[in-house]
């Protein structure tokens, strides 16, 4: 198994990519902290890898407070004895809006989950990994965070810091054993769509020449297979980069 003894963290791990993530995490030998703010879907997933011989234990976390983070990070070290694998992958949508339409709070809530949670979860890793001479993080970036076509302009921006982070992070620890990627998914059939509050209608229109160009709707499963390369040795060369993961979508533009 690819991840034998490995001590994994996956935040927005109740459902959609995050869930994928940590079960196939766990079917390849990594014992898995499963962090969500729905703890009730948290705990469904632990106890799915629980039934199927896997470790995991399900940790109520809301990634946009920073005691939320150390904690979950802090039980990963309590409950299995270390940190090898960081996945941030935790994140809502905007509701397509335009720059001139931005809320201030939405914003901030958008920057405080999508992009300051990333940091504090990292931060919190980094002197683990120090002390091991190794570790992975994997980021859970986004098309939109490579262009400007693919969701509003908060959302937008999150992910294009989120890869910025990724790309200092990576160089900066390179020499240390330390590797940190991310992953850049198109359009995947999760429930993100139930954190937009409203549809901008400006905004939506423009975005629509990008959306009717998606070749289709990819899996979590799909996605839970590059982040499983990515925490693994056969990725081992790979550094501060991002994994494009949208069937061609954004190869024409």
């Amino acid at each position: 198994m690819k991840l034998q003894n490995k001590v994994a963290v996956v935040t927005g791990a109740a459902s959609g990519m995050g869930k994928a993530i940590a079960e196939l995490y766990a079917k390849e030998g990594a014992k898995v902290i499963v962090a969500d703010l729905n703890i009730e879907g948290a705990k469904a997933v632990a106890e799915g890898i629980a039934a199927n011989g896997g470790e995991a234990k399900a940790v109520q976390v809301n990634v946009a407070k920073l005691e939320d983070i150390e904690k979950m990070i802090d039980t990963a070290v309590k409950e299995y004895g270390t940190l090898d694998i960081l996945v941030n992958n935790a994140g809502i949508m905007d509701g397509f809006e335009p720059v001139g339409d931005i809320k201030e709070d939405r914003w901030d809530l958008i920057f405080d989950i999508n992009t300051k949670s990333v940091m504090r979860a990292m931060r919190k890793a980094i002197p683990i990994f120090l002390e091991k001479g190794k570790g992975v993080i994997v980021n859970t970036a986004s098309t939109g965070g490579l262009n400007g076509a693919h969701a509003g302009a908060a959302y937008g921006a999150s992910k294009h810091a989120v890869v910025g982070l990724t790309k200092n992070t990576g160089y900066m620890y390179a020499k240390e054993g330390i590797r940190c990627n991310a992953i850049a998914p198109g359009g995947v059939a999760t429930n993100i769509a139930s954190s937009m509050k409203s549809v901008n209608e400006f905004g939506a229109s423009r975005l629509k020449v990008a959306q009717d160009v998606m070749p289709r709707m990819g899996q979590p499963e799909e996605i839970a297979q590059v982040a499983l390369f990515l925490a693994s040795d056969d990725s081992s060369f790979v550094n501060g980069t991002v994994i494009v993961a949208d069937s061609g979508w954004t190869a024409a533009f």
